[in-house]
């Protein structure tokens, strides 16, 4: 019972004698009464533990021999069950009785003894050990259950004290403050270091060969050569194949003959989530520390399944490489801490060309193989400090430490060592290539998308140009400069949405020549940058259709339309203004936009009448199932259909019977040319023509100049479109003069127009 001297005063050694402190346990003073009254000639009470230990004493001194004779009374005890205790007569009578266990495993085995002394007297007065026991025993009975009740609340406290600390080193390695102090997230690092600091190893190692993944930490005042972890991986990992649970050898020896290779070693399987060990979590201690105990082990294995977790999600199954988060991280990291003496640093993006065509022929399991051996081929060629994911299905990440033409050169062994590939896979005759893009990663860049926004754009250029290449990302490359550019703007538009910088303007369309129709206004969409100037759509519609944003555009567009419009509700319920809203083609792949389109449409409470929704013709062809179904539902609801860029998409007159069109809109190249092109002109009477016939509006965009009005007005177009006829204005402007609008709808006599608000004609 060491741990019991927590609670008694420790007592001090003099000349052979053991002295305690009558007051170090006042608690026990009770039991010395007690006793006393039970027993009027006890002049001393003493308690020894197991080991002759004074745990108690209520004299000022106790003789050191004392605790040897009670533990050889005590062990001698054992072998003689039912003996209460020990008489002995020389002098001063002593008793001893025996503290016996009242529970556990143990019950009825004595632990402790309390020595009872007594004043000499005549043989007469002396009692028998049997006749004493029967007197004190009910007070030793109580005495022993407090007596073990305080070992298991010591005991107790100590086992609650190293679950907290346990639990203190389990909540470091999941997250969080490992994530902090490794500014790269690396919870590896931290679980190397709770090995060493918690559990107490000389030296840990993760191995993991199929992710070429070796980590050691190493306690440097403990004499563990970190040469044991590669002289001992290969058994290692035998053992964690053949073995799933913790393996402790606590004396072992490697046959060097060298007697630092005598170590004790705890090692943990580390697997996949199938079972499969891939890997081993090693304890390495000198045979100076004590050895590994069964709840180290059961915390190496905790430990070992952090490992495992961490690997499963930072590592890509197929490839064995990074995957795209843990690729950003690491990638902030090596930027952000990258030393003085590593100028340089280089951004790859590796796209593996034509996977679908390999799919399709071949079959998904061979373009698996596809992606996997190029994975390993990255993951072999990669240079000391370099960083490679796989970050989608076919496409690769690779972070070099290297300057522009030493990045270059890597790129393009690379791609050669790829074209190699095919012959190892089937038949033989499977076309394996890769294109690169290449590019210098910017001193300030912090992170993934800054790092590597111009590598992406390179490597979608070398795809363009033929595939099988290597592009450097060069900004006086005009193709590549537009590429990057957008992958720019696309961040600025999707913070444009979410801190709600979109605007909506409008642009009159009126009516030409002398007839009597209703004046349109087209809504267009405006976009404030981050230094509050208004872009037009020139500046961002190519990113958002690059990166496939226009759907969410989209019903941002129909939903803030819908709002502004709402209030006047009351005023276009003639129809006598329409609002035209465009929709884009990749609107009409989406299946639940037209339900989207219709609950807008009937919860604004506008008179479907006073709206039409634009289509381009190539969108409207090319999307043609979807389109049609849009098309009609609207249509039943008594809007309107535009369809925008007439006369530039190919094979359209076709569906001008069957789709329920109400009016075109004339592309603006053919206007702008009117008065020069005989042809152009032809083209816009053709169109006007056909469209009368088919009781379909016209519309002619790019409406410039007076001449060009006057002259589309008499090929027999119905509206005009452009700067001769109205800049785009705000749309509060044309909202707040819409009676205005509502009034004076019919064009004046003598063909005139009658004039809108100078606003709605403003520069």
């Amino acid at each position: 019972m060491p741990e019991a001297s927590r609670w008694y005063r420790t007592p001090m050694t003099d000349q052979g004698k053991i002295k305690g402190a009558p007051q170090g346990a006042p608690e026990f003073e009770s039991y010395t009464q007690l006793l006393r009254a039970l027993l009027p000639r006890m002049i001393g009470v003493s308690i020894f533990g197991a080991a002759g230990e004074v745990l108690w004493s209520n004299e000022m001194s106790v003789d050191g021999s004392l605790g040897k004779l009670v533990t050889a009374a005590m062990r001698e005890a054992a072998g003689k069950p039912g003996a209460p205790g020990v008489l002995i007569t020389d002098g001063e009578p002593l008793y001893i009785f025996w503290l016996l266990r009242a529970s556990g495993p143990e019950h009825g085995k004595p632990f402790a003894a309390a020595l009872l002394r007594c004043r000499a007297g005549s043989e007469k007065e002396q009692r028998s050990l049997a006749y004493v026991h029967a007197m004190v025993r009910p007070a030793l009975d109580i005495l022993a259950r407090e007596l073990q009740s305080r070992e298991q609340i010591v005991s107790l406290s100590g086992s609650l004290a190293e679950q907290d600390h346990d639990l203190d080193m389990l909540l470091a390695v999941s997250g969080g403050e490992a994530a902090d102090e490794e500014g790269g997230g690396d919870e590896l690092k931290a679980v190397l270091r709770a090995a060493i600091d918690h559990i107490q190893g000389g030296l840990a190692a993760i191995i993991v060969p199929e992710k070429n993944l070796v980590l050691v930490r190493q306690q440097p005042e403990q004499a563990i050569e970190a040469s044991l972890v590669a002289r001992a991986h290969r058994h290692l990992m035998s053992s964690a194949q053949l073995r799933k649970e913790a393996v402790i050898v606590n004396q072992l020896q490697l046959k060097t003959g060298n007697p630092a290779h005598v170590f004790r070693i705890l090692s943990c399987a580390i697997s996949r989530p199938d079972g499969r060990a891939i890997g081993v979590l090693a304890l390495f201690r000198p045979l100076t520390m004590p050895e590994f105990t069964p709840r180290q082990a059961r915390l190496s294995e905790l430990l070992a399944r952090r490992v495992s977790a961490v690997i499963a999600n930072s590592y890509d199954a197929l490839t064995g490489l990074f995957n795209r988060p843990a690729f950003e991280l690491r990638v902030k990291s090596a930027l952000q801490s990258a030393s003085s003496s590593q100028r340089w640093w280089s951004a790859l993006g590796v796209d593996i060309n034509r996977t679908h065509v390999v799919n399709d022929t071949y079959g998904m399991h061979i373009g698996d193989k596809v992606i996997a051996q190029v994975g390993d081929l990255i993951r072999q060629r990669l240079t000391p400090g370099a960083i490679a994911a796989r970050i989608s299905g076919d496409r690769f990440a690779i972070l070099l430490p290297a300057g522009l033409n030493d990045a270059a050169g890597f790129a393009e062994a690379l791609r050669q060592s790829a074209e190699q590939l095919g012959a190892s896979i089937g038949d033989g005759t499977l076309s394996v290539s890769i294109s690169i893009g290449v590019a210098a990663v910017e001193p300030r860049a912090q992170e993934f998308t800054h790092a590597f926004a111009a590598a992406e754009t390179a490597c979608k250029a070398a795809n363009d140009r033929g595939r099988n290449r290597v592009e450097v990302f060069q900004e006086a490359d005009e193709s590549i400069v537009r590429r990057f550019t957008d992958i720019n703007i696309i961040t600025d538009l999707r913070n444009a949405i979410s801190d709600n910088r979109l605007r909506l303007y409008a642009q009159l369309l009126l009516p030409l020549g002398e007839t009597h129709r209703h004046p349109h206004f087209e809504i267009l969409l405006r976009m404030l940058d981050s230094e509050g100037q208004t872009v037009g759509p020139d500046h961002f519609l190519s990113a958002a259709l690059r990166y496939q944003l226009m759907p969410d555009i989209d019903r941002w567009v129909v939903s803030e339309s819908m709002r502004r419009l709402q209030p006047h509700a009351e005023l276009m319920a003639s129809g006598s203004v329409v609002f035209t809203i465009n929709c884009s083609g990749q609107s009409l792949k989406d299946s639940a936009f037209t339900e989207f389109l219709c609950a807008q449409i009937a919860a604004s409470g506008i008179n479907p009448e006073a709206l039409c929704f634009e289509l381009t013709e190539s969108a409207a062809v090319g999307n043609l199932a979807h389109t049609e179904i849009l098309m009609r539902q609207l249509r039943k609801l008594g809007c309107g259909i535009a369809l925008d860029d007439f006369g530039t998409g190919l094979s359209s007159l076709a569906y001008l019977r069957s789709l329920p069109i109400s009016m075109l809109k004339i592309d603006g190249s053919f206007v702008r040319d009117v008065l020069t092109d005989a042809k152009a002109e032809s083209t816009i009477q053709a169109i006007a023509q056909l469209a009368r016939a088919m009781s379909l509006i016209t519309v002619a965009e790019y409406v410039e100049t007076e001449e060009i009005r006057h002259r589309i007005a008499q090929l027999g177009v119905d509206y005009g479109q452009g700067f001769a006829i109205g800049r785009p204005v705000p749309i509060d402007e044309v909202l707040e003069h819409l009676p205005f609008y509502v009034a004076m709808h019919t064009v004046a006599p003598q063909g005139s127009l009658a004039e809108p608000p100078p606003t709605a004609l403003a520069v």
